[in-house]
């Protein structure tokens, strides 16, 4: 920290050696605190929206001089980006193949690390989704299903796989909706743009959607496994707040949020 001040001191101008007035000091402190702080840039799957918005306020709580801004969409995009050059920090995914694939061609200043399961459910504003299953979806009440696009969206790919081991992905895939990510999904069924869904069990237990309708968890037998995953990408190599904030995430706190989300912790998941 002396060197810090020393530093500053000799950018305002002024001599370390003398004695200063209360609140120039105090300004050349805080000047030196700054320095410690690093803006960082987070690109997360959309089913992270609460539990991240959650995750960085209580971050910031412990470390004020950070600046952190998160974006969130889908999953498959932003790995496109980051191959592209994107000058993101860092990369939370819903499916970590994707992190691992960033990985393997030199992109990333860490290994991957799984941060949690996900799970998917249906949802309605308008239905009881709570006495329903995926076979209620063949009903021909039922004119519009909204799910994330399987192309690029990790929830997408999972629903249809949900779906087809149902026996109904024939008979439903006319009535499909496809959003660009999972939280763009829940905003057609909860603005009546589609009659039901399949969302993310962590966006589903948020209390906008809560107060809205409730869900019906789809078995995680009937697709393959939402293993999510976080990485420090290259560009944010000597990024101090991405490490810290890589840290804070393993902490007990940071898995409580996880939990109060739904989503299954990865040394849950390994005991069942």
């Amino acid at each position: 920290m002396h060197a810090y001040k020393h530093f500053v001191l000799q950018a305002l101008g002024l001599d370390s050696s003398k004695p200063m007035k209360p609140l120039l000091a105090f300004a050349a402190l805080l000047c030196a605190f700054s320095a410690h702080a690093e803006n960082m840039t987070i690109v997360a799957a959309a089913d992270l929206k609460f539990a991240m918005d959650e995750l960085v306020m209580n971050f910031k709580k412990s470390n004020p001089n950070d600046a952190v801004v998160v974006t969130y969409g889908s999953s498959g995009q932003f790995y496109t980006q980051i191959q592209q050059g994107a000058p993101f920090d860092m990369f939370f995914s819903a499916d970590i193949g994707f992190p691992r694939e960033l990985a393997k061609a030199g992109l990333v200043a860490g290994a991957p690390k799984p941060y949690a399961f996900g799970r998917i459910v249906l949802w309605s504003s308008t239905m009881d989704a709570t006495k329903m299953t995926l076979e209620s979806l063949a009903d021909p009440k039922i004119d519009r299903i909204a799910i994330a696009n399987p192309k690029h969206a990790p929830y997408g790919k999972r629903a249809e796989e949900a779906l087809r081991a149902a026996g109904v992905w024939d008979k439903v895939q006319p009535k499909l909706v496809f959003g660009e990510n999972i939280a763009q999904t829940a905003q057609y069924v909860s603005t009546g743009n589609a009659k039901i869904g399949i969302v993310a069990l962590s966006l589903a237990l948020n209390s906008e959607l809560t107060s809205k309708g409730g869900y019906w968890l789809i078995p995680d037998k009937l697709h393959q496994p939402l293993e999510q995953g976080y990485v420090i990408t290259k560009h944010a190599e000597s990024n101090v707040t991405a490490k810290r904030f890589a840290d804070y995430m393993s902490s007990k706190p940071a898995r409580a949020v996880m939990t109060k989300y739904g989503f299954v912790l990865p040394e849950d998941a390994s005991g069942k």
